[in-house]
């Protein structure tokens, strides 16, 4: 990480922070997606039964994985405030809270997965894989989640390429222990959409142990010495990083949670295949989405070194630098994605009639992927400001109180049906948006009048 200067530079750091997280979220997402199109391939029930079980599951691994996700601004503005020294003890801290956020998920399934099925009241052969799957998936949550901390301390550095080789590393062994345990190949038994989630868990113990060995091997981490001393649990390093892991989560958790409670109430509403098709529309958008998701990571980064630094102005470029370019590219994507809507449909089944309803709801998806670029970016320059208490509460309001009611009175009450869904969450991911920019402004403002007056900004 340096200092640019100019606009060039500043564009050329940015790219080179980038790009790798590009290809580290496309090829997270692609283990995702090689899980709904492997079971897709042995049926619909198994496609919506893992359709159910990763919509159970992501907002909470997104939720959790937000409170980690502080160690990027903790670490990047200790960077910029050249306070390297204090690194090492907020990553191992870190690590202590991933290990009792990873039992506690784990425990809390154990206790709540079965009664959710039951009330979602879902066809028993989907049920049963949704609950399979989740299990399996829940013996690599502990891996995971130190994995994402280790993962978070290489990017905020600008080390963004390291986590890049792991997680490419990892994903040809995800689609062979798919490939083993879906279908039955290599001995192993043919285990339908729940072998997905034994595959996962197995490439997430993989990654684990790869990102450990990077800190040893690679010089510029081996100074840190993260698993060679070892410091007793923290309440003070860890409430510092709750604070703004917290809010951080829960505003990512209510995003995420739109399409997870829309997908659980076109479980209760509408047919095995209207769920399959509204799964394949928002697994493949997702994975578009890993772009202006990638750019709101970068900009964490960025952002966080720079005002860490005091270099305010440098801030407010890369905020706009980033913002813009997230939108421009999804705006872009939704031609290609209007024109090739039935041929991607393809890709995940072979069933005329979910790829024609598939393909109805990717136009709908057109609209919302702008304002989700939008917030997106957003939220990642206000996290390097560590402003997080205020968008937490925006999200709660534009997700929760005005996206999902809205889209269940227009897919209940109108002839929209399922797709009035999709037009809640856009108008949620819309306001959110809106929220967002006008928060930032106010926070631009208020550091701006504490670097005048020589306060420090925390």
């Amino acid at each position: 990480m340096y200092h640019a200067e100019t606009w060039r530079e500043k564009i050329g750091l940015f790219l080179t922070i980038l790009w790798p997280i590009v290809v580290t979220q496309v090829s997270f997402f692609a283990m995702k997606l090689i899980d709904t199109m492997m079971a897709g391939r042995v049926g619909t029930v198994d496609l919506a039964g893992v359709a159910i079980g990763a919509s159970l599951w992501m907002p909470i691994f997104t939720g959790m994985n937000g409170i980690l996700l502080a160690v990027t601004p903790i670490v990047a503005q200790l960077i910029g405030s050249n306070e390297r020294h204090r690194i090492a003890n907020s990553v191992r801290q870190a690590l202590y809270v991933a290990l009792m956020l990873a039992i506690a998920v784990a425990g809390a399934g154990r206790l709540v997965l079965e009664p959710v099925l039951a009330f979602m009241k879902l066809e028993p052969n989907v049920a049963y894989i949704s609950y399979h799957y989740l299990a399996g998936l829940a013996l690599g949550i502990i891996p995971l989640f130190c994995t994402n901390v280790l993962r978070y301390f290489f990017d905020a550095q600008g080390y963004t390429r390291i986590t890049m080789v792991i997680t490419v590393l990892a994903l040809p062994c995800n689609a062979v222990l798919n490939y083993g345990l879906i279908f039955g190949h290599f001995g192993l038994p043919a285990l339908g959409g729940i072998g997905a989630g034994y595959a996962t868990a197995i490439t997430y113990w993989i990654m684990f142990v790869i990102s450990v060995t990077m800190t040893f091997r690679i010089r510029v981490l081996r100074q840190y010495r993260l698993f060679q001393q070892w410091v007793k649990p923290s309440l003070r390093a860890w409430k510092e990083q709750l604070r703004i892991g917290v809010p951080m989560g829960l505003s990512i958790f209510f995003e995420a949670s739109i399409f997870s409670v829309v997908t659980l109430m076109m479980g209760r509403m509408f047919a095995t295949v209207t769920v399959a098709a509204h799964q394949i529309a928002f697994n493949f958008t997702s994975l578009i989405f890993m772009i202006p998701l990638s750019i709101s990571m970068a900009l964490t980064i960025v952002v966080g070194f720079s005002v860490g630094a005091g270099n305010l102005q440098a801030a407010k470029q890369y905020g706009k630098l980033g913002v813009l370019s997230g939108i421009g590219i999804l705006g872009i994507s939704a031609l290609f994605l209007y024109f090739l809507r039935e041929p991607i449909a393809y890709l995940y089944t072979t069933e005329r009639e979910v790829v024609l309803m598939a393909s109805q709801f990717f136009i709908f998806a057109i609209f919302y992927q702008i304002s989700d670029a939008a917030q997106s970016g957003l939220q990642g320059v206000l996290r390097g400001y560590k402003d997080v208490k205020l968008p937490f509460v925006t999200a709660f309001i534009s997700y929760w109180l005005i996206g999902i009611p809205s889209g269940y009175l227009l897919a209940s009450a109108t002839a929209l049906g399922p797709f009035g869904f999709w037009i809640g969450i856009t108008l949620g991911l819309t306001c959110a948006a809106l929220g967002f920019f006008l928060r930032l402004r106010v926070v631009q403002r208020r550091v701006e009048k504490q670097a005048d007056a020589g306060e420090y900004m925390e």
